[in-house]
């Protein structure tokens, strides 16, 4: 629906102005001096999020968020850099309580977001981020933005009412909070469905944004997708007169059964949409409710049809092409993500990363519009890869690193932030040669300089695992600061989620390797059955079978590494998150005395009640194989039904701390205190962490040190002599 956009008086303008102008940064401190690796100082650290280039691709603005405690929220600037490695030095920040920054066309000034008077708006800002002027004033705020190449146009993302499946409130009873549920999709990760996000394409005219046209009007669709989509989801064309979009235009049911979401190419001047993944007139075959995701008809379908995730468009900078990540298959979240590559004039559709066996993150064009840059994962490394059109796909780092990419440079210049095991996010330069080839992997940026320099931290280690089907398992070990092979230390089992994530080179403020290493303990964290970067079938053996190899392969690497002399076999520990809570609940029930206790965050305990408790129900149907009640031929439910966690409680024998937040609806907080209760009942050492407002995660500062505090005290009560 089309939503009128009244332009703010230069009166009202000047006093955001004015507003803007003042806030004050004062960047969080920790107590440093122990070297030691607190919650306190991981909280205290800057989180770099969005980077943009200039035009010539010589400068980089990017955002940074630091945390007060002791206010309990948080605050974020912008910061600008040299891409030539000049200048590494943190810089006072240009621009204070401003988000997502966007060099615009013209190189002359940025765009951001900001909440100066009073909502979310676009702000614009000279280079330095003096001359701050408001560009937006939509009454409710916006929620990203993205502008035409010449600067013309913007594309806003706002929220607009939809009611498919919570109907709308009664006219006169404003104040009720009873909602009648129609339909499924009615709650999305940690929210009430009253409301999606639109794209309006809006023009902007002597610096102020107005007429903004919704892109969807009439369709109760979310674009971009919920609840991990943003701007990336939409593309200009390099004339501006186009715009290519990601949606999945399905509600209800259809909806939360299926992944199959489309690129739409969207005429700015007619509102005239075509869909680029599936012809006029195709029309998809239904549900059928009998049947396993993977059997589902559409995923048998004959001809050239995209019916798993498309996202990510981005044209060519010659116009001729887009580009997408898609998935092959619908309702499997977790398929091979590959890079599409569509010829407009012709209708041709490449797949240009077939060789490489791993799934493409983030893209980006070369300026030749020939060559693709890409990340991707293989074993337990997240690095940049090259691919031209015709698929020859080249390998340009090979770090124990994880890598995103930002954009290019230039023509031998990307721009990348890295991370690992010891080290946040950074913002990075790859250079390359003539011939494209890497010459160096130079820092950009140094926002932690100081927390690192002044802490102490543990080697990270690769380990090959030999697991009980006689294959080769990687393992990422973390030794304490100081380690000393001649003591013995407690030593914990790390349970990845997803549960088909890798456990690569990742930074976490809250699962966070160093500071469980920091704490005296080793971890070893296994790259197990169905995590990506070991090819297809390693990645899909996990699909129906949770309680099977991904198990054993858990237990091989503790089993390992607690072969070593170092390692104190009397004082090991298991603890996950997600579907490492899920393995942790198992474990529990099937370890042998292996753990002396076990810790589990947003786990599932009962299978059969989480396939009707969840929101998404392709990951249900997918990862389950089916729903509880359909049995196989021989009349036997699905493995991971048939052996879920909460069938082998009369087995538990060790203390366990139970952790969750009551507004995830991923993974309801039912499954948590259903484990504690039945601990507690069968007399075990248990405790139950609840957090009332947090969901999936834990992103409240105060909650975050509560967590940490909690995790810590709970694992030295048992495994600390």
């Amino acid at each position: 629906m089309a939503a009128a956009l009244t332009l703010t008086t230069p009166d009202v303008a000047a006093q955001a102005q004015t507003s803007n102008s003042t806030p004050t940064f004062v960047q969080p401190t920790a107590d440093l001096s122990s070297r030691r690796l607190t919650p306190e100082a991981l909280w205290s650290m800057g989180r770099i999020g969005d980077v943009s280039l200039t035009p010539d691709g010589k400068q980089a603005f990017y955002s940074v968020t630091y945390y007060s405690i002791e206010k309990n929220k948080s605050q974020s600037i912008i910061r600008t850099c040299p891409t030539d490695g000049s200048q590494t030095a943190t810089t006072a920040p240009i621009l204070v309580n401003a988000y997502s920054p966007t060099v615009l066309p013209g190189g002359q000034r940025i765009a951001y977001m900001s909440a100066a008077s009073g909502t979310m708006q676009v702000w614009s800002a000279n280079l330095d981020g003096s001359d701050a002027r408001q560009m937006s004033d939509e009454a409710d705020g916006i929620d990203g933005y993205r502008f035409s190449p010449d600067g013309s146009r913007v594309i806003l993302v706002k929220s607009v009412p939809q009611h498919h499946s919570i109907a709308a409130k009664e006219p006169d009873l404003p104040l009720s909070s009873g909602m009648v549920i129609n339909d499924l999709m009615y709650k999305h990760w940690d929210q009430y469905v009253t409301a999606v996000p639109h794209p309006f394409v809006a023009r902007v005219v002597n610096g102020r944004i107005t007429e903004a046209k919704d892109m969807l009007e009439g369709e109760p669709y979310e674009c971009p997708s919920l609840p991990f989509g943003g701007v990336e989801e939409l593309a200009w064309d390099p004339t501006g007169t186009k715009i290519a979009y990601s949606c999945r235009k399905k509600v209800g049911v259809a909806y939360a059964v299926s992944t199959d979401s489309d690129i739409f190419l969207y005429d700015v001047a007619t509102g005239k949409t075509t869909n680029l993944c599936k012809p006029e007139g195709f029309v998809a075959p239904d549900f059928d409710p009998t049947r396993t995701m993977e059997d589902q008809p559409i995923n048998h379908l004959d001809g050239d049809y995209n019916v798993g995730y498309d996202q990510q468009p981005q044209f060519s900078p010659n116009g001729e092409y887009i580009a997408w990540t898609s998935m092959a298959r619908d309702g499997y979240e977790s398929d091979r993500t590959r890079l599409c590559v569509l010829h407009l004039a012709s209708g041709r559709k490449t797949y240009v990363t077939e060789s490489f066996e791993s799934g493409v993150n983030e893209f980006a064009w070369a300026d030749d519009s020939r060559t693709l840059y890409f990340t991707g994962v293989w074993h337990g490394r997240t690095n940049v890869y090259r691919t031209d059109l015709d698929g020859k796909v080249q390998a340009l780092t090979d770090d124990v690193a994880d890598y995103a990419l930002v954009g290019c440079a230039g023509s031998r210049r990307l721009v990348v932030k890295r991370h690992s095991m010891s080290r946040a996010d950074e913002i990075f330069a790859i250079n390359l040669d003539k011939k494209g080839r890497l010459t160096q992997v130079s820092p950009l940026t140094a926002e932690n300089k100081p927390t690192y320099d002044a802490l102490d931290w543990g080697e990270v280690r690769e380990r090959w695992v030999k697991t009980t089907d006689g294959k080769e398992e990687l393992c990422w070990v973390v030794y304490p600061p100081q380690f000393d092979p001649n003591m013995k230390y407690p030593t914990l089992l790390f349970c990845e989620g997803g549960p088909q994530s890798p456990v690569s080179q990742f930074w976490s403020y809250r699962w966070n390797f160093q500071i469980m290493a920091a704490n005296g303990y080793i971890v070893i964290a296994p790259n197990r059955r169905g995590l990506p970067g070991f090819g297809m079938e390693w990645l899909e053996s996990i699909s129906g079978d949770y309680p099977g190899q991904c198990m054993r392969d858990y237990l091989s690497a503790i089993d390992d590494i607690a072969k070593e002399p170092y390692v104190d076999r009397e004082r090991l520990g298991a603890v996950g998150a997600s579907f490492g809570g899920y393995s942790v609940y198992w474990l529990a029930g099937n370890h042998d005395k292996r753990f002396k206790c076990f810790i589990s965050h947003d786990g599932i305990f009962n299978t059969q009640q989480q396939y009707v408790e969840t929101e998404e129900m392709w990951f249900a149907n997918w990862d389950l194989k089916s729903a509880p009640w359909l049995r196989n031929a021989e009349g036997q439910m699905q493995r991971a039904f048939a052996h879920s966690p909460h069938l082998y409680v009369d087995r538990w024998d060790t203390p366990i701390l139970c952790i969750h937040g009551q507004k995830d609806f991923r993974i309801e907080y039912t499954q948590a205190q259903s484990a504690f209760s039945a601990a507690r009942l069968r007399g075990i050492d248990a405790q139950l962490l609840l957090f009332p407002d947090e969901n999936h995660w834990v992103l409240k500062p105060q909650n975050g040190i509560l967590w940490q505090r909690t995790f810590f005290r709970w694992l030295d009560r048992w495994l600390k002599k």
